[in-house]
């Protein structure tokens, strides 16, 4: 699914990786350990497209595609999703407008029909049902006053509707422990959790001990950057 080779990546003049190589297939949950400073943040960014982080050497591959040659948008619709350590708010914009917006333009790209406002209702209340999650939420704009779990758990409930292809989450050291990072290494509700095409890469993970237990392979990072093994 995700294909790593030779990696090497700058921000500004500093590199940042080096040298690193790995494969996540589906079904694989694989997470990223190391302090501050490593390049666990770097390494999503890298894949995800931001700008400001130059590759200098070596492939990515997203099923069989090169994913460096994609713009971020492209790469989202081709079904990566990067989860936020701190999610963003967008006053003015409800996160049912936000999350039927985002659905529908992966559908879009997918050769799917939009959902029409009520047929996206029925799917979003399913989906946050499963979550323990309060529709009102949703009427909410996005993030705005929530609390970080609320913001963790409306962000997994993007990812179980938008049903990405490969998650990169990252998970602040704060809510290590918690109910949604938990949903996160595990898939958001139980039919992701039984869904074997979705590969995660979980970065910024700092209790080892949960976070082993539940993934396919951890990566401890080196000190300044990340390495391979």
């Amino acid at each position: 699914m995700l294909q790593i080779t030779n990696l090497h990546a700058n921000v500004g003049e500093k590199p940042i990786l080096k040298d690193l190589t790995l494969s996540l297939n589906a079904g694989e949950i694989h997470a990223i350990m190391g302090p501050n400073g490593a390049g666990k943040s770097t390494l999503g960014y890298v894949l995800s497209g931001r700008p400001g982080y130059e590759v200098t050497e070596g492939s990515v591959t997203f099923n069989g595609n090169d994913l460096l040659d994609l713009e971020p948008h492209e790469r989202a619709a081709a079904g990566l999703f990067l989860g936020f350590q701190y999610p963003v708010e967008i006053p003015g914009v409800s996160n049912v407008q936000f999350l039927r917006e985002a659905l529908n333009a992966q559908r879009k790209n997918r050769g799917e029909a939009p959902l029409s406002g009520a047929e996206f209702l029925k799917v979003a209340r399913e989906q946050a049902g499963a979550l323990g999650m309060d529709m009102d939420m949703l009427k909410r704009p996005v993030n705005v006053g929530f609390s970080g779990g609320e913001k963790k758990r409306m962000e997994v409930l993007q990812m179980a509707l938008l049903e990405p292809l490969e998650v990169c989450a990252r998970v602040p050291m704060t809510i290590a422990r918690s109910q949604i990072d938990h949903s996160m290494i595990a898939g958001s509700t139980r039919p992701m959790t039984e869904d074997l095409s979705l590969g995660r890469m979980l970065t910024n993970c700092r209790n080892a001990e949960d976070t082993e237990s539940n993934c396919s392979r951890t990566i401890r990072c080196a000190s300044c950057f990340i390495e391979c093994e």
